[in-house]
């Protein structure tokens, strides 16, 4: 019964990941294309809306990774000043 358990919440939290990078797709979809498509008479996309929507992409995924990496950073901070206030006060008694 335990292991159905892990089972489903492991299912639900690949569930709700997959939610969440669909979610920032999305974003970023429509983002790029509100900024980059500006020519609605071809059927084709142009070399500068391709370029535009590229280099939106890119801008996009790096800031991503900078909020990402320096969130990781800002937690290990906390993490370790939480251990050495725990430290402080176990040591104290």
């Amino acid at each position: 019964m335990a292991a159905q358990v892990t089972i489903d919440q492991l299912d639900k939290d690949q569930i709700k990941s997959f939610s969440d990078f669909l979610l920032s797709y999305n974003k970023l979809s429509e983002l790029c294309f509100i900024d980059c498509v500006n020519e609605f008479t071809g059927r084709s996309v142009s070399d500068k809306e391709d370029k535009c929507s590229l280099n939106c992409m890119e801008k996009f995924l790096k800031m991503n990774q900078r909020v990402s990496q320096r969130f990781q950073e800002f937690q290990m901070l906390a993490n370790e000043n939480a251990l050495a206030a725990a430290q402080k006060l176990g040591g104290g008694k």
